[in-house]
């Protein structure tokens, strides 16, 4: 009896044991088969991820502290692909549909922005040039309501993110533009991602935008700051749960420039309206109205080549750059119908001087033979070889000195100069070596050179010697040859020309040397070298660096770096030539080309020195200049297709001087500038012209 108790009773310890096992494979089968992906759903809901928190670009300000270019907030609008690519097809497209229609784009371009540039598919200008671990950005400056109703739907809305953002913002003081010389920002590249890696470059990342042209760009790396991290703990379907702590990034640093924004207002204004009035006018040359297609001007400092003022028309508004740009806008940047909006014709572009040109080639003579007591004929005309090269307007004044030659503008004095030289030293046209004393001037001037100005992209000039003839000749012969000798040339003028190129393209001969002589030809300066030259005819003969920036400030107003004037070198010139064109280009707005349009000016307390140019072009009108300076400031105003330099840009020019100095109905203080009678706004420091930072409380109009 008991033996078979015992057995029993080990039969039922059994069978517990074995239900024991049973249940507990059955209950880690159901655990790892039947609910395993439940189950690992929710080990895995729940990670922590690293988010790049962009730091807030620095400032840039004017001379006063007035803000040129500032940040302000915007709600960003961005996808997760990490968490869009846990979910199906369908669910992928019924989600970018949703987000398309409350921030208004379409669900076809939020597909391209969510694909990284250089993979199959990818469309330059729309795909994703960022990092492949950050969210991507697809609408910006969305409303406040899209952006909360979002954030408050996070269910409808799986991996889309709104948060708010720091984008560039144009304050435009007295209305200003300055687009060429602030420039833009576009995102970093993946080329210059590496490289900055590379370079171990913490200050970018995959989210970065960068300055792509202007100051912006110049002085990139003051300007961007250093990104934070914040950690974020988020669920599977990428929703914050909550943070997880956070490194604080540094702001950028401010850029105080030498810009004066109200001489800028007046500057803009004066060259816009000088080109609407231009198109309104008469050419009796062409018999058609003045087409005034561009313009330029220049504000600087005589003495330290500072940029005051800087415009160039067409021009393009920098808010176009926020938020990305599109294909269509892209294009109307670049295009030539447009007239190029995105080129400086301040610093770019290149234009033959005209008779601007002269005061440097009346330095060039007088050092080189000769004085200040030479007389010239300023007849109407001259013969050099079988062509009559004639005085503007046929103008005659008889025998004349380099003073009154540089006010009326005499051509055929200059050519006779021109022609001199060659004569005596290079009348073998073959000759590439042959001196020539007023080319030797120009290169003294820095013309043919970069100015070395702060800002990206200048354009060299050029002058037309005689190796620069010969490398062109070179360079073009099989083409006009061809035009030659297959007759395919569509004119008269053509047919002759490529004739003659083909066989003596290279040849530098008199006619070449008398139209150096008063800037036609091939010669080719920029607005900006002009001033520059202009300046050194002021100072007395010292070439500056162009500079637009003054200092580097950080966030809490301490000065980090003061951009000083840097000299770049001095004219070979003896100072008694440079005093002789100074006086002499005293009597141009007082006698001279620009009287005319100076009548009233209070020229004996601004001591105005000017010159006038009205530049030939083949095929196109004239090309009006006015290049003007006293001790203080260079004026220069260049404007295309325009007609003479006194009678179209004249006005403007004034203009310009009479908002440096207070002019209208005030009394004159040729010691203090146009900044005078206004003041900064609250809350910025401002740098004062001696290199001080002033608090807003101490801060005073010099």
């Amino acid at each position: 009896m008991s033996a078979r108790t015992g057995r029993l009773r080990l039969y039922v310890i059994q069978a517990l044991v074995f239900s024991l096992f049973a249940t507990l494979f059955v209950r880690l089968y159901y655990l790892q088969v039947v609910g395993g992906e439940e189950y690992h759903a929710q080990a895995t809901s729940q990670s922590v991820r690293e988010v790049v928190v962009q730091p807030q670009r620095g400032l840039i300000v004017d001379d006063m502290g007035r803000p040129l270019v500032a940040n302000r907030t915007s709600w960003v609008v961005s996808i997760d692909r990490s968490v869009l690519a846990k979910l199906s097809e369908h669910q992928q497209g019924v989600l970018l549909e949703r987000v398309g229609k409350v921030v208004d784009v379409p669900a076809p371009r939020i597909r391209k922005l969510l694909v990284t540039c250089g993979e199959d598919g990818s469309e330059s200008g729309v795909c994703w040039n960022g990092s492949p671990y950050q969210p991507v950005p697809v609408a910006e400056d969305v409303k406040k309501a899209v952006a909360l109703r979002i954030l408050e739907q996070p269910e409808d809305f799986p991996g889309v993110i709104a948060d708010q953002q720091s984008v560039r913002a144009y304050p435009a003081p007295y209305g200003i533009n300055l687009a060429h010389v602030l420039g833009y920002l576009s995102p970093i590249t993946e080329e210059e991602l590496d490289q900055s890696e590379e370079d171990g470059d913490t200050s970018v990342n995959g989210a970065s935008s960068v300055g792509r042209a202007g100051i912006e760009k110049e002085y990139d790396r003051w300007l961007r700051g250093m990104p934070g991290y914040k950690s974020v703990a988020v669920d599977s379907m990428g929703r914050v749960l909550g943070d997880d702590g956070e490194v604080a990034g540094e702001p950028g640093d401010t850029l105080v420039t030498s810009i004066d924004a109200k001489v800028q207002g007046a500057v803009e204004r004066q060259l816009a309206q000088t080109i609407a009035t231009a198109r309104q006018t008469y050419d009796p040359v062409t018999h058609k109205n003045y087409v005034a297609d561009s313009g330029a001007a220049v504000v600087m400092e005589a003495k330290t080549g500072r940029i005051v003022a800087m415009a160039s028309q067409p021009t393009y508004d920098p808010e176009t750059w926020v938020g990305g740009i599109t294909k269509k806008q892209l294009a109307q940047l670049y295009s030539t119908a447009a007239d190029n909006p995105l080129l400086s014709r301040a610093t770019q572009g290149q234009f033959a001087p005209g008779s601007t040109w002269k005061p440097i080639m009346t330095v060039g003579a007088l050092n080189n033979g000769f004085t200040p007591q030479t007389r010239l004929d300023c007849s109407s005309g001259l013969q050099v070889g079988n062509r009559w090269f004639k005085n503007y307007e046929s103008a005659s004044y008889g025998s004349i000195g380099f003073d009154q030659a540089l006010q009326l503008s005499c051509d055929t004095f200059f050519y006779r100069v021109g022609l001199s030289y060659w004569q005596r030293y290079g009348s073998d046209p073959t000759n590439v070596d042959a001196k020539d004393p007023l080319v030797d001037e120009a290169k003294d001037f820095g013309f043919g050179s970069e100015t070395g100005v702060d800002l990206p992209g200048e354009a060299s000039g050029r002058i037309a010697d005689r190796h620069w003839k010969l490398d062109y000749w070179k360079s073009m012969k099989s083409y006009y040859c061809k035009i030659d000798e297959d007759g395919s040339a569509k004119s008269d003028f053509l047919r002759l020309f490529a004739h003659e190129f083909c066989l003596e393209g290279s040849y530098y001969r008199a006619g070449d040397a008398v139209n150096y002589s008063i800037g036609q030809g091939d010669t080719i300066v920029t607005p900006l070298q002009l001033a520059r030259a202009y300046a050194a005819l002021s100072n007395g003969g010292t070439l500056y660096e162009p500079r637009v920036a003054k200092a580097v400030v950080s966030p809490d107003g301490k000065t980090i770096r003061k951009i000083k004037p840097k000299v770049q070198g001095r004219v070979d010139a003896s100072a008694a030539s440079l005093r002789y064109v100074d006086q002499a280009l005293l009597g141009t707005p007082k006698v001279g080309t620009l009287a005319w349009k100076f009548g009233g000016f209070p020229l004996d307390k601004v001591q105005i020195r000017g010159k006038t140019g009205s530049a030939e072009v083949q095929g196109k009108q004239s090309t009006s200049w006015v290049a003007t300076y006293d001790e203080n400031y260079v004026v220069v105003m260049m404007l295309t297709q325009a007609g003479t330099g006194s009678g179209t840009t004249g006005p403007a020019v004034r203009a310009v001087w009479e908002s440096l100095y207070g002019i209208k109905g005030m009394d004159i203080d040729p010691g203090k500038a146009a900044i005078a009678g206004t003041t900064p706004p609250a809350g910025l420091p401002t740098f004062m012209r001696d290199g001080t930072i002033l608090p807003p409380s101490a801060a005073k109009e010099d």
